[in-house]
């Protein structure tokens, strides 16, 4: 997929973090001991995960395990509670996060809330150069616009660049988002569920599309969020699984998307297969 741009700062740059918990040149997201209260529910309890350069990771787990609240401290639209996270080396609450943003590519339902349904797709994907959603004064040159439909065309839908976001499907919305969160040629590209929703069709095609993006070495680092592991794209290097608010197990996609680590987690025996580079499970005896 020929639509990574120009090489983006490394990871790491800007200010460093302090001596006694600095996050290495390497480290692209770093979670210590992370928090997240809210009222009197704990919805992620002493998070620890580090992700590297060149590692892409999948995040799975049970509904309500936490998933989503690590990638919006990822994305730097959530403090942690207690605990810190460094996002591309800046640490949150020590950094102005809307100087952050635009490093950081994200798709997920919350953001696509906050679009404006009479948005035109062509401004959807340009105004993630800015990490803003809805066009209002910014200036965009020439090469923005052709960066976005380049974009658009990567993901098969530039032929909606004038349609307006909320006629267009939802599998036609899932593209013209991941075009946007590659147009600032971020350093991190977050997915949280990118195939909610989905028909089967609509899944495989964007699957294909999020394979040949994790395989491609001037892309950025990739963390996907999603409930099966049938819809990890080959490519991905790491897995997580996460169950009410805590990490329970984090390394190689090879010993982490097993049996046994996944029946743990999801609290039911299940049987675990890969074919075609993808994985399978199914519920033992079934």
């Amino acid at each position: 997929m020929s639509v990574i741009g120009e090489a983006a700062p490394a990871a790491g740059s800007g200010p460093a973090a302090p001596a006694e918990a600095q996050a290495g040149p390497a480290e692209v997201l770093r979670l210590e001991d992370v928090r997240v209260r809210r009222g009197q529910k704990m919805i992620l309890d002493g998070v620890t995960w580090r992700v590297r350069a060149g590692e892409n990771w999948v995040l799975l787990g049970p509904n309500g395990a936490g998933k989503t609240t690590v990638l919006q401290i990822a994305a730097a639209r959530l403090h942690p509670t207690s605990g810190a996270a460094w996002v591309l080396g800046e640490r949150l609450g020590r950094v102005d996060v809307f100087s952050l943003r635009p490093r950081i590519g994200l798709a997920s339902a919350a953001l696509a809330e906050r679009i404006p349904w009479s948005e035109e797709a062509l401004d959807v994907v340009v105004t993630g150069a800015y990490a803003v959603t809805g066009r209002w004064k910014e200036q965009y040159d020439a090469a923005d616009v052709a960066r976005a439909r380049d974009l658009l065309a990567a993901f098969g839908v530039s032929h909606l660049e004038q349609h307006r976001f909320g006629t267009m499907s939802e599998g036609e919305r899932k593209r013209v988002q991941m075009a946007r969160a590659l147009m600032a040629d971020p350093e991190v590209l977050l997915l949280d569920e990118p195939t909610a929703g989905l028909d089967l069709g609509g899944r495989e095609e964007l699957i294909m599309a999020l394979t040949e993006l994790a395989r491609d070495p001037a892309s950025p680092v990739i963390v996907l969020v999603t409930h099966h592991v049938e819809e990890i794209p080959p490519g991905f290097t790491h897995a997580a699984l996460m169950a009410q608010g805590r990490l329970r197990a984090a390394g190689p996609i090879e010993d982490v998307i097993a049996a046994e680590p996944l029946s743990e987690t999801f609290g039911l025996p299940l049987d675990v297969a890969r074919a075609s580079g993808r994985f399978m499970a199914v519920a033992c005896g079934s």
